[in-house]
């Protein structure tokens, strides 16, 4: 465990996770809330993501331009995402400034009034949002893959939601829904850099202190399906992604996995890379990937290519694919996990990567996982663990999801069972 490393429960269960690293002059500090898009019904489709924006937009305290001024003041940024699982608010400052970021944080998650006109304005600006990812081929083809793979349930939805519901949600919602998710218990506030640990509790104790503990929601089981849908539009390319049903991030194959994705997908030497862009010139962009969840994965592919070249990139994809199951060379197994690895690190160098990986790891695994310990288990990665994950991945009779967009004559024709068959 690292040095630097300390965390504390507050009496109400609120989680705080601090890392020292006093060589700095900054610090990052968040709250992360063990909540998602897949925690919402049909038809609040997109509230955790709207609740985000608006956590900006007013508090009993603050206006939202006096929000934007007083972080700015200090030269400090604050910030927010949502995915399926988590929604995560966050500042990075100068450290001495923590105190004032932490007090923000808590009194835009707490005390936001979601102002009428603040949220009629706030609509727009999602919509348009929504219609940004329409226009963009290459992110609308993940929507639609996760959509695919777990339809007609909340982990397969649009985390912005459809433009209908975003334009209709009632304002009472958004207070139900921090009523019945925002508590102390599902909350994480997370800070690094130049930090103590005594006064972050401190500060955690002044301004969530009260929060009530509560009871957390399982969201609905995931329930992978499959299958396959064209979407014609007048573009240049055909954006591919295609994929199989994987396991959650807790399943003991997870390094295994991502040991297997960084090897037919993940960087430049990879099989998938050199074979159909160096060797075959089919696509500018290709590259695997794992979408995973705490009951359910996804293992994927996506490419870009002319519609002509599309019936000679499948079956190249499949064959690589296929070709994994058989195992591969031992440097081929110790550059991925090179990779993955250095990646690891590089990725641990600033603050706020720091603060982002504790608070991510407590929410995924209950604890912190240090970069040691996560590199000794790529390390024990072996090509029985690799043979496995492909066999588990692709063996007997997968249901594979395919989605692709672009001009009609580029679509395959293709039923998505057969999309991993090797050529």
């Amino acid at each position: 465990m690292s040095e630097g490393y300390r965390e504390s429960v507050l009496d109400n269960g609120l989680r705080v996770v601090t890392e020292a690293m006093p060589r700095l002059e900054t610090a990052a500090i968040g709250l992360w809330v063990d909540v998602g898009s897949r925690h919402e019904a049909v038809e609040v489709n997109g509230i955790a993501h709207m609740l985000e924006h608006m956590a900006f937009k007013g508090t009993e305290r603050r206006s939202a331009r006096r929000i934007a001024e007083e972080i700015e003041d200090v030269g400090g940024s604050l910030n927010a995402y949502t995915s399926r699982e988590h929604t995560a608010y966050y500042a990075r400052i100068l450290a001495d400034d923590i105190d004032l970021a932490g007090d923000m944080l808590a009194d835009i998650v707490r005390h936001s009034t979601f102002d009428p006109a603040e949220l009629e304005k706030e609509r727009h600006v999602i919509i348009q949002e929504i219609g940004e990812v329409e226009d963009t081929p290459s992110d609308l083809v993940f929507d639609l893959f996760q959509e695919v793979a777990y339809p007609d349930q909340p982990i397969g939805r649009s985390i912005l939601g459809p433009e209908e519901t975003v334009a209709g949600m009632p304002r009472q919602a958004l207070f139900d829904y921090v009523d019945e998710h925002y508590h102390a218990g599902r909350m994480i506030l997370s800070a690094s850099g130049r930090v103590d640990h005594a006064r972050v509790v401190e500060l955690a104790e002044r301004a969530f202190g009260d929060c009530v503990r509560g009871n957390a929601s399982a969201p609905a089981s995931a329930r992978y399906v499959g299958g396959s849908r064209m979407v014609e539009r007048d573009l240049e390319q055909v954006h591919l992604c295609m994929g199989v049903d994987a396991f959650a991030y807790t399943d003991p194959d997870l390094y295994a996995l991502q040991v297997f994705s960084a090897a037919l997908g993940g960087g430049m030497s990879s099989r998938l890379f050199q074979k159909v862009r160096e060797e075959m010139g089919l696509c500018y962009s290709i590259y695997s990937f794992t979408a995973l969840h705490n009951d359910s994965g996804l293992m994927g592919i996506y490419a870009g290519t002319g519609e002509e070249d599309v019936g000679r990139l499948l079956p190249a994809i499949a064959g690589e694919v296929r070709s994994m199951l058989d195992g591969f060379d031992p440097l081929e197994l110790a550059r991925a996990k090179a990779q993955m690895k250095a990646g690891l690190l590089m990725g641990l160098e600033g603050c706020f990567s720091v603060c982002e990986d504790m608070a991510r790891q407590h929410l995924c695994f209950g604890d912190r996982l240090m970069a040691a310990d996560i590199a000794a288990r790529i390390d024990a990665v072996d090509m029985d663990a690799i043979r496995r994950v492909g066999e588990r991945l692709f063996g007997g009779n997968p249901q594979p999801t395919l989605v692709a967009i672009g001009p009609r004559e580029g679509l395959p024709d293709i039923d998505a069972g057969r999309v991993f068959e090797a050529a």
